[in-house]
């Protein structure tokens, strides 16, 4: 194993690494809105929340070697499933055909009250 580590993305906040990679794949931690550089948290709405998770995924990807590109499944996990047509736009800006496979639940609670939160798993 491998932890990734960038500063392109929120540092991990507990006892927990930003994604590792194991044999030809890196496994991400969840990513919450939080802008690197500020440390502060997006929250304005659903879909600028969402295009900085992605962007945070997109930096850890990228620090593995690996790339949006390169994802074989994601998982996200929403507040508000009357939020998901917003949030499939934006996902859908990011990823091209062909689509990973996903799941996408509606949580009770997201760490820092957050609207969505995003894991993935892709190859190097």
């Amino acid at each position: 194993m491998k932890i990734v580590s960038t500063e392109k993305a929120p540092a991990a906040i507990g006892p927990y690494s930003q994604a590792i990679i194991s044999g030809n794949f890196v496994f991400t931690s969840g990513q919450i809105p939080i802008n690197p550089s500020t440390g502060k948290l997006i929250n304005e709405n659903i879909e600028m929340q969402a295009r900085q998770v992605l962007e945070n995924v997109k930096a850890i990807l990228e620090a593995a070697g690996s790339g949006l590109e390169k994802v074989i499944k994601t998982t996200v996990f929403i507040k508000d499933m009357g939020d998901f047509q917003t949030i499939n736009a934006v996902y859908g800006e990011y990823f091209k055909q062909p689509y990973p496979a996903r799941s996408c639940v509606e949580v009770a609670r997201l760490p820092k009250d957050v609207g969505i939160e995003m894991e993935v798993i892709a190859e190097i």
